[in-house]
């Protein structure tokens, strides 16, 4: 990418090649990510299905902290 560039050089050689290892990182990341999003039948198992009604309607359940 930088070629003849003492600069780059330099930093590459005080503090590393961040870029790469960065680009490394985030393939990584996206890997994983793919990984953890795909469907669970991928696996052999079958989805879960959500009943039709799930309930008489909405509820509440609680009320926030200093309301009645």
């Amino acid at each position: 990418m930088f070629q003849d560039s003492p600069i780059y050089d330099r930093l590459i050689s005080e503090r590393g090649d961040v870029p790469t290892q960065v680009r490394r990182e985030a393939e990584r990341v996206s890997r994983e990510l793919e990984f953890v999003m795909q469907p669970l039948n991928a696996f052999g198992a079958a989805p879960a299905e959500r009943p039709a009604h799930p309930g008489n309607g909405w509820q509440r359940s609680a009320l926030p902290p200093g309301r009645l």
